[in-house]
């Protein structure tokens, strides 16, 4: 059964979130919505869009961060009935046009974990793009594989039974660690994964909740967690690779 929806997370993205929403509609997704803990006006809005028929509202009490919030919103899909989760941000980076191949190649390959890798245009802080690639780096040694083309773009179809398997055994970062790090120990359980490439733009008034100093560190202590974590596993994931 292949029967998916989209995920969003949001903390006070008000302005930008209808737009996001209606687009999903217009693919013909139900949306489940995280609300993080944002502020009163943000709320109405979310308020006011779960009103709309397939469009499901979760809210959290306390800011959990953008993959607590993905996670809670994952967690909601899997009870209401859906099979996968295409996880899309609220501040509208993301082309929503882009949303009909990956699920078509999620339809094709139900088991697969379909990630998009990005196209950037000139929107893109420079600072952001050149940070990347050191995790690119770290995640190709953490992972012990060349394979995970992209590791901090959150437009992804997650498969929900093997990612809920792995979230419910496993204590994951809850902030900006999360992209990378749950694709990584979905490399070690040796999850399929499909890549795509999908156009990502910064807009002028953009919100981003990206904290410079804060999430550098959380990420460089989760790369770290991640290597040592790869050290004993290693033999076991080279040996599963190399039988199959």
């Amino acid at each position: 059964m292949h029967k998916p929806c989209a995920v969003i997370p949001v903390y006070n993205h008000g302005q930008t979130l209808p737009a996001v929403v209606a687009a999903v509609h217009q693919q013909g997704l139900p949306c489940v919505l995280v609300d993080d803990a944002s502020n009163a006006e943000c709320a109405a809005v979310m308020t006011q869009l779960a009103n709309q028929v397939d469009t499901f509202l979760v809210r959290l009490a306390v800011n959990q961060g953008k993959g607590g919030a993905v996670m809670a919103g994952l967690r909601e899909a899997a009870r209401l009935g859906f099979s996968h989760a295409l996880q899309v941000d609220a501040d509208g980076q993301h082309e929503l046009a882009d949303v009909a191949p990956f699920l078509a190649a999620s339809q094709a390959q139900p088991q697969a974990l379909i990630c998009g890798y990005p196209q950037y245009d000139a929107s893109v802080p420079k600072g952001r793009l050149y940070g990347r690639y050191l995790t690119h780096v770290w995640v190709w040694i953490n992972s012990l594989s060349l394979a995970i083309r992209d590791s901090m773009c959150g437009f992804r179809v997650y498969p929900l039974p093997s990612t809920l398997a792995l979230i419910n055994s496993h204590r994951l970062g809850t902030r900006m660690d999360f992209d990378p790090e749950i694709l990584v120990r979905l490399a070690w359980r040796n999850q399929p994964m499909h890549w795509l490439p999908t156009r990502v733009h910064y807009p002028a008034d953009g919100l981003s909740h990206f904290r410079l100093w804060q999430d550098n560190a959380l990420i460089s202590k989760m790369h770290a967690k991640l290597f040592f974590g790869m050290l004993w596993r290693a033999p076991a994931i080279l040996w599963r690779r190399w039988r199959g």
